[in-house]
């Protein structure tokens, strides 16, 4: 079994902050590699309390999104972080979802140019203070590379794991061979001994994502054409109901981590010889809810 810790996704849910905050203390004491806050609920916000709420261990957003704040108010409030915590803190930013954004009333716009545009705006923001490593949220290979280019590491979140190296050949050679680069993903887990309720699970996860064509575009790109062009079939056909069920379990295992406790440990090792440095893992359980997820994840793991 694995003796490399992965990190763990927290998420600022609604009427459960502070016992967040209780599971990032108890993830830190069991020598977890770090705790990463998705957007949902605010992820800077809880990266402000987790500087108070911890003492050691790193943490960081997966991620902000670009379009929300300006710039200048990321980078200042990204420098009070990263002073309060004594360095501890990654400041990672991604575009999102063009759907998702024009549910809120943001334009997308060019994902390139506007990251290049926001990360050398955040570095330049006057009087900010003394900035955190910059992580760039990526999924195919032109951001990849604009991570290496621009970032201090690069954040994945649901890519095919036999994809990782390909990916990461897209990095310059100083940023593949540098150990203080980031390299994370954020991996959908579910621990059981009925592996077919725990693969059930992360489908039922995945499903927002495979609406998504960024994603689908990127599966194909990860050599899984034949499977999302029958999800997009589906889409088109309106029989969105059956997605889970359509990619089947070489893509599911490809894009995370289910199963018994051996087998979760033994595919974190996995993502880790892949070339991810920082597997992150986002617990989900077969029998309850995330904090259930949360005591099956730190047994797997003691």
């Amino acid at each position: 079994m694995t003796t490399r810790m992965p990190a763990i996704a927290l998420a600022a849910v609604p009427g459960r902050r502070r016992k967040t905050l209780d599971l990032a203390a108890e993830a830190e004491k069991r020598g977890f590699a770090g705790l990463w806050c998705a957007s949902f609920g605010d992820a800077i916000g809880l990266c402000e309390a987790l500087a108070f709420a911890t003492e050691r261990i790193p943490f960081g957003t997966a991620i902000v999104n670009m379009y929300t704040r300006h710039v200048s108010d990321y980078a200042l409030t990204a420098s009070l972080i990263h002073e309060l915590s004594g360095g501890r803190f990654g400041f990672g930013v991604g575009v999102s979802h063009d759907a998702m954004n024009r549910r809120l009333g943001v334009a997308t716009g060019k994902p390139l140019a506007d990251m290049r545009s926001f990360v050398e705006s955040f570095r330049a923001t006057p009087r900010a203070g003394e900035l955190p490593p910059v992580i760039v949220a990526a999924l195919r290979k032109k951001m990849v590379a604009l991570a290496g280019e621009l970032g201090d590491g690069v954040v994945f979140a649901n890519v095919a794991r036999s994809h990782v190296p390909t990916s990461l050949e897209s990095l310059p050679a100083q940023k593949r061979s540098d150990p203080g680069f980031f390299v994370g993903d954020m991996i959908p887990t579910c621990i059981s001994e009925d592996r077919e309720a725990a693969a059930a699970v992360n489908r039922k996860t995945l499903t927002m994502y495979l609406n998504f064509p960024n994603y689908r575009n990127y599966w194909k790109e990860a050599g899984y054409v034949e499977e999302m062009t029958a999800v997009e079939k589906a889409i088109e056909a309106g029989e969105r109901a059956g997605l889970p069920e359509i990619p089947g379990e070489r893509w599911l295992s490809d894009v995370s981590l289910y199963g018994t406790v051996s087998e979760v440990r033994e595919g974190v090792e996995a993502w880790f010889d892949a070339g991810v440095s920082t597997p992150i893992l986002v617990p989900s359980s077969a029998v309850g809810n995330q904090l259930k997820a949360f005591e099956e994840l730190f047994a797997a793991f003691a």
